[in-house]
């Protein structure tokens, strides 16, 4: 699938976190090394730290402005999602 035609969804959450907010990237379709790839670009757009879980990118904190600018450099089309 084109990376313009996917559904990202960009979302602060603390689900799961012992309370501590981190961004999280949803929807993205793409073989795993290029997420890793992606996620090298978003940490150093961000300055922070991230991971990678099933598919789901993660950043440390509230990095939804960074990261909606990295993900539309990167060619997608990223939505903000909640609150």
């Amino acid at each position: 699938m084109a990376k313009a035609q996917q559904r990202v969804r960009v979302q602060r959450t603390r689900t799961g976190k012992g309370g501590k907010l981190v961004t999280a990237i949803t929807g993205l379709e793409a073989p795993e090394s290029d997420l890793k790839a992606l996620l090298k670009q978003l940490k150093a757009a961000a300055g922070t730290g991230g991971t990678l879980k099933d598919g789901v990118i993660e950043l440390q904190g509230d990095q939804m402005a960074a990261a909606l600018a990295a993900l539309e450099a990167a060619g997608y089309r990223p939505k903000q999602a909640g609150g």
